[in-house]
């Protein structure tokens, strides 16, 4: 691989390159589809799976095939009037209800971090390492999930070195990169040292616990307790989520790895933020993503504010 091939395959997500190349041959493969392709062409891909794959899908496959033809030289066919009228037509034909992950309640996050902390209690004594140190773990990914509004890619892409932890005060952190973060520029966050849930404090017992001093923050433990030296991949999070959820007595199947950030942005709906304030705190930078994870009061039904800000102290809303 040349320095070039190098530095291109860094400017664009490991993710996005997969699901480009899952595309590309579901379109050739699959559909029997040759490239370069034409617009009519596409439009009959379209049409094909119109009604059996989600418009935001069909979306995505048009989005390989742009990016395939320009990374090859050849004009794009998705851009053709035909392609985007078909698109529309089937958005129209067949509507489809976007699926949202539901928001993390607080008190099933108030729950799971007191069976978490009631099996690091019991694993002490036993001098069960590995056991202790999934406890431990799980409590700092996720109340550091919950109340920064972490992505799941995010939080697995976290560096210890990157945290300056002030107990009591609070914990600043730095993401090199994140989805929004298009430049690569990175980003740095605070984050609140609160009464209850805390997430300083529960970073803070993972590293003691741990002992790791530089290197992904989050990683897998094997049966014996021995620490993976690579990062917990993002798509373990929705496992790894419910397994927590179920072994503290709460229906998980309800909820995925964005119901950490859905329960925030519902969270601070609810105390008062108003949405500028919101994407400030979680780095939405268009309005629209923002509004998809924010949700009504009637999503808080049976925990009032006052019960709310009993949990916890959280820092006003910033300016």
């Amino acid at each position: 691989m040349t320095d070039i091939e190098r530095y291109l395959r860094a400017a664009s997500r490991e993710n996005t390159r997969r699901s480009y190349r899952a595309a590309i041959e579901h379109f050739e493969v699959s559909w029997g589809g040759f490239l370069p392709a034409t617009a009519e062409s596409v439009a009959r891909y379209l049409a094909a799976y119109a009604g059996q794959l989600s418009v935001n899908t069909l979306k995505i496959r048009l989005s390989a095939l742009a990016q395939w033809h320009n990374s090859q030289g050849f004009a794009d066919p998705t851009r053709s009037p035909l392609v985007r009228q078909t698109l529309k037509g089937i958005r129209a034909v067949h509507p489809q209800r976007e699926k949202q992950a539901e928001p993390l309640q607080l008190r099933d996050l108030e729950q799971v971090a007191i069976t978490l902390q009631q099996q690091a209690e019991q694993a002490i004594p036993a001098a069960d390492r590995p056991m202790l140190l999934r406890a431990r773990r799980d409590a700092a990914l996720l109340l550091l999930g919950f109340w920064r509004g972490f992505r799941s890619d995010e939080l697995c892409r976290l560096q210890v070195e990157d945290l300056r932890i002030e107990l009591g005060a609070g914990m600043t952190l730095y993401l090199h990169r994140s989805k929004t973060d298009r430049d690569n520029l990175g980003r740095e966050y605070q984050v609140p040292a609160l009464r209850r849930l805390c997430p300083v404090q529960a970073c803070q017992e993972w590293l003691s616990c741990s002992g790791l001093q530089h290197g992904p923050l989050f990683r897998r433990i094997d049966r014996w307790g021995h620490l993976a030296e690579s990062p917990l991949h993002s798509n373990s999070m929705i496992t790894l989520l419910r397994q927590v959820l179920q072994r503290a007595g709460i229906d998980a199947q309800r909820y995925s790895s964005h119901s950490l950030r859905r329960g925030f942005a519902s969270w601070a709906t609810a105390n008062g933020w108003d949405l500028k304030a919101l994407m400030t705190y979680v780095g939405w930078k268009d309005m629209k993503s923002a509004l998809r994870y924010v949700e009504t009061y009637g999503q808080w039904q049976g925990l009032s504010l006052q019960e709310a800000a009993a949990l916890t102290v959280l820092p006003e809303p910033p300016n």
